[in-house]
């Protein structure tokens, strides 16, 4: 079986799997999601949305949050982590968004990179969530189970996240990106995982061989 046979082959069984792929961090604009994915950073999606709640009804705008003291920002969002980089980050990023974009969230990658706090992965996951731009943001998932299912060296993510797009359509990388988030967290976890059971690892574990 060729790498291409087998990506085509693990659409069908996540397509039947997760034919619904609901954002898992709560938010209500681009905005909200931006700061919602910036503090999910080394942090859980669980964590972030029983944090953002009370930040967003602090402020849930840029001309909202640079009116908050950065020590404010920091004592909402210290659940999450990281919180003294992260609330400068999200401070310092909505006075960028007011001065440079008129309040809103530029609907393009590069830009997105620029701001404080915001990486590329954090960057695709908004042009992808929020605007319907095809991306494949690589998280650590993704990019385990690229490595596993052997569509990829698992070198680093840059070379996943190319390897996989050059094996995926397009048209399906932002539902993708989701559904193999899913598909990690409840069949295909890091430790503790029986790949005889497993929907995906049982048909095309780590020993399969595939042709270029």
């Amino acid at each position: 079986m060729t790498r291409q046979e087998k990506a085509n082959d693990i659409v069908e069984i996540l397509e039947e799997l997760y034919p619904e792929t609901p954002v898992p961090l709560d938010h209500q604009d681009p905005y909200t999601l931006l700061i919602a994915v910036l503090l999910s950073a080394q942090c859980t999606d669980v964590r972030v949305n029983k944090t953002t709640p009370a930040l967003f009804a602090r402020a849930s705008s840029p001309q909202e949050m640079i009116k908050v003291p950065v020590p404010e920002i920091e004592n909402i969002i210290r659940p999450c982590g990281l919180a003294p980089r992260k609330s400068k980050a999200i401070s310092k990023l909505s006075h960028i968004l007011l001065d440079k974009y008129d309040g809103e969230v530029p609907v393009d990658l590069e830009a997105l990179e620029e701001l404080p706090g915001v990486g590329h992965k954090t960057a695709s996951v908004v042009i992808s969530q929020a605007f319907g731009i095809p991306a494949f943001p690589v998280d650590t998932h993704i990019h385990r189970l690229a490595h596993r299912w052997t569509l990829s060296t698992g070198k680093n993510v840059v070379k996943t996240e190319t390897d996989l797009k050059k094996v995926f359509p397009r048209e399906k990388w932002n539902k993708l990106h989701l559904q193999i988030i899913f598909f990690g967290r409840e069949y295909c976890p890091a430790r503790g995982h029986d790949p005889r059971t497993c929907p995906i690892c049982s048909r095309y574990g780590r020993k399969s061989l595939f042709k270029n």
